[in-house]
């Protein structure tokens, strides 16, 4: 039985192979921006709360375009719609540079990057993300998103872990200017791209450009699609009621007594056993059942968390080099059940989705996978600021699980999501 992640698309398809590479890079410098401004914030302010707040002004641009810019994706060139989100987020990763060239005090501006920052990644993820299926056979998605998955991990690893250290080193300029750079590796790859219009697209006709009613149709969708919904819900109990991020340059710098390079630590082992999960990924790709998957995994995610909650509140105890080994493994384990999941999701959705619709509902999916954590953050900071970091980690990973499997046994008929048989 094959137990690595199957290379499969990467060598049978050339665009795939080139919009990967172009996601390892960009992925990498979101990863090292998201981190570095995160110290820039708490390095100005000393308050989790602060950083918690980037998660409010990341979130209204990531509903407002996600939404709107998934219908856009459904009447469009995919790849045309991608580049125009990429040379935003091209343009908001030189304005980085240059606020910290400048020695920027202002809190406020920060967020004002971010927000801008998520309008692009509102309209590129959903591009992106339409165009997998287009590029690929049906039974190639799981390796697909799987191999995603590691892109993702991988720069959730190097991505913190290299920003942590270049702040370090060589200040917030060079680390932002890092960004940018390897964000030109993306624009490379979707320029390589071939055309990929909406598969009814008329040669010669231009496409209108949609409206609120052509949005308001991928919801009335989803609002008849269990199997497509729950796979939103599971997430949102994950990423808004237990995402440990805003939590984690406090817990470095005060609770364990390290420096910023701590709190890349922390951040990579969240990756690292996303990382470790995916590429021994092999026999996730022919599991049936991934309805039962899904939720088995989230229930991982929540029990992590909450035992990282633990380790944070007993780190005085156990000293600050166990307090780190210990707080780091329930992370990497928070981390593991994650990947698993979103490769479970991602794939139902893909499949279960008509093709003429899948621009809309990667726009939602936008705004559950990544509007999703951006209040959790906030949420998580604000808890944070009232009772610890420790204890609301605790009460975090106890509130995911429950929240779950109430969904759960709301709907039943998601554990029995055949993957031979996707309904949607």
């Amino acid at each position: 039985m094959r137990l690595l992640v199957d290379l499969t698309p990467l060598r049978e398809s050339v665009p795939y192979r080139h919009l990967w590479i172009g996601q390892m890079a960009s992925a990498v410098g979101a990863q090292l921006a998201t981190t570095a401004i995160a110290l820039q914030l708490y390095a100005l302010t000393g308050s989790s709360m602060a950083v918690g707040m980037v998660g409010l002004a990341a979130l209204l641009p990531i509903v407002v375009v996600g939404l709107y810019g998934g219908a856009v994706v459904d009447v469009m060139d995919r790849r045309s719609v991608a580049l125009w989100g990429g040379v935003l987020l091209w343009v908001t990763g030189g304005l980085n540079v240059l606020q910290a060239a400048l020695g920027n005090t202002n809190p406020t501006i920060l967020y004002l990057l971010v927000a801008l920052h998520s309008t692009g990644f509102a309209i590129v993820s959903p591009a992106r993300s339409a165009i997998y299926p287009r590029l690929l056979p049906r039974e190639q998605l799981p390796a697909a998103n799987a191999l995603n998955a590691v892109v993702m991990s991988g720069s959730m690893l190097a991505g913190p872990l290299l920003a942590g250290f270049l702040v370090d080193i060589a200040g917030y300029t060079w680390t932002y200017a890092t960004d940018a750079i390897l964000y030109s590796v993306a624009m490379w790859s979707v320029l390589t791209l071939p055309r990929i219009p909406p598969m009814d697209a008329v040669e010669g006709v231009r496409a209108r450009m949609p409206g609120l009613r052509s949005v308001a149709e991928g919801v009335r969708f989803l609002a008849t699609a269990p199997n497509i919904r729950m796979t939103f819900l599971t997430d949102f109990c994950a990423m808004i009621l237990a995402n440990p991020r805003a939590l984690l340059p406090a817990v470095a710098i005060v609770w364990l007594g390290g420096t910023e390079g701590t709190t890349g630590i922390l951040s990579a082992a969240v990756a690292l056993g996303s990382f470790l999960a995916m590429v021994i990924s092999g026999p996730v790709g022919r599991v049936r059942r991934q309805g039962a998957g899904t939720v088995l995994a989230v229930t991982g995610w929540g029990v992590a968390i909450a035992a990282f909650g633990v380790a944070v509140l007993v780190s005085g105890t156990l000293g600050p080099r166990w307090g780190l080994v210990v707080a780091c493994a329930m992370l990497a384990t928070a981390g593991a059940c994650d990947a698993v999941s979103m490769v479970f999701r991602t794939t139902i959705m893909q499949v279960a989705t008509p093709d003429h619709l899948r621009g809309r509902l990667q726009g939602i999916f936008v705004v559950v996978v990544a509007g999703g954590p951006r209040l959790g953050e906030f949420l998580l900071g604000s808890l944070a600021s009232a009772i610890g970091e420790g204890w609301a980690a605790v009460v975090a990973g106890g509130a995911c699980i429950v929240a779950l499997w109430a969904i759960t046994a709301w709907q039943r008929s998601f554990l029995a999501y055949d993957a031979r048989d996707p309904q949607p």
